[in-house]
């Protein structure tokens, strides 16, 4: 069973989340928070397997809270989904050593895998995110005149699998993602290699 702890300052988002994850029998949703001093209070209590919470809300919630959940409870993974938009504000807060990073639109299929990914300890990004991440990798590689970095396991993987003939939705579904999901990390993969198509 995956614990979750929402922490979202707004009602329809919270409210949103627990729709998406209800069907779900091996994702229980332990706790709601809706202010930062309730979010550690209840992080601490529940040590729940997950946390899912947009920082982007200075009210209730900040990038900076990320490093206090690491305290409060280190075995907790951090699942982001927010609104922002300010790329400096992203990166600040994956290089806190989030596992998972969503917008507000991504579609219920990329949520509950980023939640299964999250709890596993890996990486998950939506296709806004990964790109925000290449444009950087890319800058940053000009300036310093660097090789291009290699394929992570997973796009080796679907490379295997596109060389082997197998499309998409196969891809997907054999994987339990969304084909988008896979669309971008095959988009991701061309760019990487500096090709046009499969």
């Amino acid at each position: 069973m995956v614990s979750v702890l929402l922490a979202d300052a707004q009602y329809l988002i919270r409210m949103g989340l627990k729709n998406v994850i209800a069907n779900r029998p091996d994702i229980e949703v332990v706790a709601e928070a809706t202010t930062k001093e309730s979010m550690l209070s209840k992080v601490a209590h529940h040590q729940p397997n997950v946390l899912i919470m947009d920082y982007h809300d200075s009210d209730a919630f900040s990038h900076e809270d990320v490093s206090l959940i690491r305290q409060t409870s280190p075995d907790t993974k951090v699942l982001i989904i927010s609104s922002d938009n300010d790329k400096g504000t992203i990166f600040k807060v994956i290089e806190k050593g989030i596992n998972g990073f969503l917008t507000k639109f991504c579609d219920r299929g990329e949520i509950i895998s980023a939640i299964y990914a999250t709890a596993k300890g890996e990486r998950f990004f939506c296709n806004k995110i990964v790109n925000l991440l290449l444009e950087k990798h890319i800058r940053q590689s000009d300036a310093e005149n660097c090789s291009p970095a290699s394929l992570t396991v997973r796009e080796t993987e679907i490379v295997q699998l596109i060389a082997e003939g197998i499309a998409t939705k196969e891809i997907s579904e054999q994987w339990h993602l969304s084909t988008h999901t896979i669309y971008t990390h095959r988009r991701n993969i061309m760019k990487k290699l500096g090709v046009n198509s499969a």
